[in-house]
């Protein structure tokens, strides 16, 4: 199984014991061979939501997020049309899921006739495979969990311990120091899985206040296997003061799995929107995503750089749509520098996102952090934060250090938290504006260092 979301394959061999089972380990896949068709909707008409009444669809925080950045609502916010998704069901599918901000349906069957049968009804305008199941899959394992914050090498000194580098870099504490680390902000974590995140004794103080699974349930809890979230989560959460402190350990946090370890297909894409959906419904005020995609196992699914516009996927057309509803979204580059892509993946590509690209510590750009532009000529990455390596809290509750533009995305996100946090009156765009403004490359801007390194200092002192 190759791993395309942003994580060295090391973190993987060595906390997933599955990945180096023999064939006969795997299992069937679940629910048996299977198709899964993306259905756009032509409207929502007979929707019995209103607009005039949100909270039947949207939680009070996400609809006092809305009001207290000025945003209004708009029909993408109103669900998919019930009427139309029962109608849907009739033809003998089975409803996975919806994207109200697509108006989309998704739908699982074992007979592919049926998209021709779905392509027919008036109010369908197309139809799309997006998932051909495997035949057999690994089984999600996890790793055993060890007693304490075991240290990878001596101890540092200082409140910080592991993670003190790599917030300095940033510039981070003097907000810390201000009183600003997270407090009253949400943030919502769409990853491949957070093992042990249940067990590991750090992260038992860690506010999470809701987990949730998109799509694909029968591969387990957010919890099982794939420690590549707990890394994530570690680098803004864990607050174990002089041995790690994370750069938002006062924030709260939701847990959703949208990745699939077990295959890569445009799939993904859908429940991945499903998550950015469920996170501003229950009022989300971050997420961080260090996942991207542009290379399927159905090699018709992949993405062509042309497609890179912020627009035609329907992963970055979602991730385009954040910042208006008010969410401040960081996501990971990706991980293609040195392959022949060498580009920024879906949805990196996004438009009003923080795009994170990766520095080494001698605060060079990593050779593996993808580049930009994207393909209708906006800078891209974004930003730059501390990705090569960074210390983190991996599935087994020790501390170790990892690569990847994955963990250089959650670093900042957290710090962008804080930030919000000291200036509650701004938008999610200027709060963006404030970091990019902050970069050490604001005044000249390229494609492989974005605005450049981020300075949270600095961004406070902009914004007061």
């Amino acid at each position: 199984m190759q791993i395309r979301f942003f994580l060295f394959s090391l973190f993987f061999a060595v906390l997933s014991p599955s990945a180096h089972a023999a064939d006969d380990g795997k299992i069937p896949f679940p629910g048996g061979k299977c198709s899964m068709f993306r259905v756009e909707l032509k409207d929502k008409s007979g929707t019995p939501y209103s607009l005039r009444k949100p909270k039947a669809f949207l939680s009070e925080r996400s609809i006092e997020r809305r009001k207290r950045q000025g945003l209004k609502l708009d029909s993408t916010d109103l669900p998919v049309s019930p009427r139309y998704v029962e109608a849907i069901k009739a033809r003998g599918v089975s409803v996975v899921g919806t994207s109200k901000w697509n108006n989309t349906v998704l739908v699982r069957t074992s007979d592919d006739y049926v998209a021709d049968v779905l392509r027919l009804l008036p109010f369908v305008k197309k139809v799309t495979k997006v998932l051909a199941a495997p035949d057999s899959v690994m089984p999600p394992v996890r790793s055993i969990v060890a007693e304490s914050l075991a240290k990878a090498d001596t101890m540092k000194v200082g409140l910080y311990g592991h993670a003190d580098k790599q917030i300095d870099v940033v510039n981070g504490k003097p907000l810390h120091e201000a009183g600003f680390r997270g407090k009253g902000m949400m943030i919502a974590v769409l990853d491949g899985g957070f093992m042990n995140v249940d067990k590991i004794p750090c992260m038992q103080k860690i506010d999470i206040v809701a987990t949730k699974v998109i799509g694909q349930p029968s591969f387990g809890t957010v919890c099982d296997a794939l420690d590549h979230g707990t890394c994530v989560l570690s680098l803004m959460a864990v607050d174990e003061p002089g041995i790690y402190v994370g750069t938002a350990p006062e924030a709260s946090y939701v847990l959703v799995k949208t990745e699939v370890g077990q295959y890569e297909q445009m799939v993904e894409e859908d429940f991945w929107a499903m998550g950015a959906e469920y996170a501003d419904s229950i009022g989300a005020d971050l997420i961080n995503s260090s996942l991207g995609y542009n290379l399927y196992d159905v090699k018709e699914q992949s993405h062509k750089y042309s497609e890179l516009d912020g627009k035609t996927s329907l992963i970055s057309r979602t991730a385009s749509m954040l910042a208006s509803k008010g969410i401040i979204h960081c996501n990971s580059a990706g991980n293609a520098g040195n392959d022949p892509w060498k580009k920024i993946g879906v949805p990196a590509d996004a438009d009003d996102i923080l795009a994170v690209g990766a520095l080494t510590p001698k605060k060079m750009n990593a050779n593996f952090s993808s580049v930009g532009p994207s393909a209708d000529g906006r800078v891209k990455p974004d930003i730059m934060a501390p990705g090569n390596p960074t210390a983190v809290v991996n599935g087994r509750g020790n501390i170790s250090y990892g690569s990847g533009t994955s963990f250089a995305s959650p670093l900042l996100c957290g710090m962008v938290a804080c930030l919000w946090q000291s200036m509650p009156e701004k938008t999610a765009c200027e709060i963006m504006d404030l970091v990019r403004m902050s970069g050490d490359r604001a005044e000249e801007p390229d494609n492989v260092f974005g605005h450049g390194i981020a300075d949270f200092g600095k961004a406070y002192q902009y914004g007061k």
